[in-house]
C-alpha cells in the first residue's frame, strides 16, 4: 500500500451510509473514516479541498459498463489516481425485522441494482420502485415501517438501518463486480516493482488516422492496453477524448517510449495515475 493511502484518515464516497461505495471504502481503506457525500462532484470536491484525504469513486461495472458522469469529471478534478479496488456486488433483499419473504409485495432500489436482480423480481411478481440510491432505499424502507415493502441493497445497509436479509445474494449474475478508483491531491506513484497500472487521458488530433497512429505507439512497443473509452467534449462530435489504462510503469523503457510517442501523436495527454494493480485482476474471468 502506498503512503498516501496508508496515512489517510478520511475518505469521501458518493451515496448514503451503507452504499456499496461505503463498503468499498471500508475494504480499500479500512483504517480511515468513510465520509458520505450526496454527489460525485461533492465527493471529489471533498478530496480536492482537503476536507478528506482521499475519495473513492466507481468507474465501471462488469455488467453495465462504465458509470455515467464519472469520466468527464476526472480531467478537471485536480486529483490523481493512487489505487484501485474491485468490489464484488452481492445484492440483498432487505425487509423489516418482523417481515417474511412472503409478506413482500414491492421493492425499492436504484435502477442498476433493480436491473441486476430481474429474476427475483419476476419470480415473486414484485412491484418495482426506482430510488436514488441503494442505501437510500434501505433507509426509506426502514422509515416506512411496512412489512410489505423491501429494498435491494448491501449487507452494510442492513446493518445501518436495522433491516434483516429476507433473501441473500439475489443478483442474477454472481460475477457482478464494480471497479473503484482511489484518488488523492498527492501525485504519489507506485514503485516500479510489482504489477502496475498507468492511467491517462488523451485527445487525438482532428486528422485522418489520428487514433490509429496514437494507439500504434503501444503496439510497436509491446505495451498491453487493458481499457480504452471515448467520450465527446463540450457536446462536439469532432472533439473526442479518450481514457486509457495500460499495464506497466512509465519508468520502464518500453512504457516510456510508448507514452512519448503517444504524446507526439496527440493534441493533449494527461497522466492520471500510476498505481498498484489490484490482486482481483488475477481472479477475473
Amino acid at each position: 500500500m502506498i503512503k498516501t493511502i496508508a496515512n489517510a484518515t478520511r475518505v469521501a464516497f458518493q451515496g448514503e451510509p451503507g452504499a456499496y461505495a461505503n463498503l468499498a471504502a471500508r475494504e480499500a481503506v479500512p483504517h480511515a473514516s468513510a465520509i458520505p457525500k450526496p454527489t460525485f462532484e461533492d465527493a471529489i470536491e471533498a478530496a480536492k479541498t482537503g476536507d478528506t484525504d482521499l475519495v473513492i469513486i466507481p468507474v465501471e461495472n462488469s455488467l453495465i459498463g462504465r458509470i455515467a458522469d464519472i469520466h468527464h469529471l476526472l480531467p478537471d478534478s485536480g486529483l490523481h489516481i493512487v489505487g484501485e479496488h474491485f468490489l464484488p456486488i452481492r445484492h440483498q433483499l432487505l425487509g423489516l425485522k418482523d417481515a417474511t419473504l412472503e409478506d413482500v409485495t414491492s421493492v425499492y432500489s436504484q435502477a442498476p441494482a433493480l436491473a441486476q436482480c430481474r429474476n427475483i423480481l419476476r419470480e415473486r411478481k414484485l412491484v418495482v420502485h426506482n430510488w436514488y440510491d441503494t442505501a437510500g432505499s434501505a433507509k426509506h424502507v426502514a422509515d416506512l415501517g411496512d412489512k410489505r415493502v423491501a429494498a435491494i441493497a448491501s449487507t452494510l445497509a442492513a446493518e445501518f438501518y436495522g433491516l434483516k436479509i429476507l433473501q441473500a445474494d439475489v443478483e442474477d449474475e454472481h460475477h457482478n463486480a464494480t471497479r473503484f478508483l482511489i484518488m488523492s491531491r498527492q501525485d504519489e506513484r507506485a514503485p516500479k516493482a510489482g504489477k502496475v497500472v498507468t492511467s491517462f487521458i488523451f485527445q487525438v488530433k482532428n486528422a485522418p488516422a489520428a487514433l490509429y497512429k496514437a494507439l500504434g505507439a503501444f503496439a510497436t512497443n509491446g505495451v498491453n492496453m487493458t481499457k480504452l473509452e471515448s467520450y465527446q467534449l463540450g457536446g462536439s462530435f469532432n472533439a473526442t477524448q479518450f481514457y486509457a489504462d495500460i499495464q506497466g510503469h512509465p519508468d520502464e523503457p518500453h512504457v516510456d517510449a510508448a507514452l512519448k510517442e503517444l504524446e507526439f501523436q496527440t493534441a493533449k495527454m494527461t497522466l492520471m495515475g500510476v498505481y498498484p494493480a489490484s490482486p482481483f485482476r488475477e481472479d477475473m474471468p
